[in-house]
């Protein structure tokens, strides 16, 4: 999973939708949000707990203020309904759509949501 997609789905998860919910990612990845957990069907995971997520990876991302820290050194800033990721990626959210700057795009139609 690249950054621009795992920032989209830690968007994603952390919005209000529903309890549970799935989000068809790429490459025929699905992804599935039940409380605090968002788990993959490639066997991937992320657990929020408190301020800092934990990706069944090893790493982590720590939310402080409007900025999030990632283990590997790399952080993130939320301006209005845009984050902004240190690697010049960014992703947008308008709606039930939210975009990547890679091209990727995420639709959320009820409790689904669905990427291109």
């Amino acid at each position: 999973m690249n950054k621009s997609t795992a920032a989209l789905l830690i968007a994603l998860v952390a919005s209000p939708a529903a309890m549970a919910q799935t989000i068809h990612g790429q490459s025929g990845t699905s992804y599935q949000s039940i409380g605090n957990t968002l788990y993959g069907s490639d066997g991937s995971s992320q657990q929020e707990i408190g301020n800092t997520t934990y990706g069944s990876d090893g790493n982590s991302a720590q939310r402080i203020g409007n900025t999030t820290y990632n283990s590997d050194g790399s952080s993130s800033q939320q301006i209005g309904n845009t984050l902004y990721n240190s690697d010049g990626t960014s992703v947008q959210r308008i709606g039930n759509t939210t975009y990547g700057s890679d091209g990727t795009t995420c639709q959320t139609i009820g409790s689904t949501t669905y990427c291109n």
